[in-house]
């Protein structure tokens, strides 16, 4: 089953127990409809979050996030890639995401190639790639990082000439 995006916003800062929460009401939803929801990338400041969602289409995981009154309009079907090293004691180390939007479709070797001539940028901050998720469309990303904090990762994107929506910490909440 294709893995799943959703992107949302929120005025009010929501902590990890409210996502969990709203995951909790949705089980019963998504469990009718075959989503499994996988994680949320939850900002520091609570108003920023990225779910992971498993399902067999679209429609499924937009049905099912109506019971919760979630907005399913940043939803997108994507793949998973990891840094090809990457050991399972590090896969879980990520704390800084950073969005990424263009206007016509990349391939992910055009990225990789841009992050690849800025590997210094990166490495002169003490900030690791771990892992990307790409949309099917190769319109939109969101990568993973592990990194002293945000700020270092947004420098490193700025010199490196990498194209960037926004970056910031967050915590995983999962079951």
């Amino acid at each position: 089953m294709p893995e799943l995006y959703l992107e949302r916003k929120f005025d009010k800062p929501l902590s990890p127990a409210d996502v969990l929460a709203m995951a909790h009401d949705g089980a019963g939803c998504f469990a009718l409809h075959r989503v499994d929801w996988l994680a949320s990338l939850l900002s520091r400041d609570g108003r920023r979050m990225v779910c992971r969602f498993r399902a067999a289409d679209a429609e499924s995981v937009r049905i099912a996030l109506r019971t919760i009154g979630a907005d399913s309009r940043r939803l997108w079907p994507g793949t998973v890639h990891d840094r090809p090293d990457l050991g399972d004691a590090e896969r879980g180390s990520a704390n800084v995401l950073v969005r990424r939007g263009f206007a016509q479709p990349v391939t992910l070797d055009e990225i990789q190639a841009l992050e690849d001539a800025g590997a210094w940028c990166l490495d002169a901050r003490d900030v690791r790639f771990i892992r990307s998720f790409f949309s099917v469309d190769r319109k939109r990303m969101v990568c993973l990082y592990r990194a002293p904090d945000a700020e270092a990762v947004r420098q490193a994107q700025r010199q490196a000439g990498m194209p960037v929506e926004d970056v910031w910490a967050f915590r995983t909440v999962a079951m």
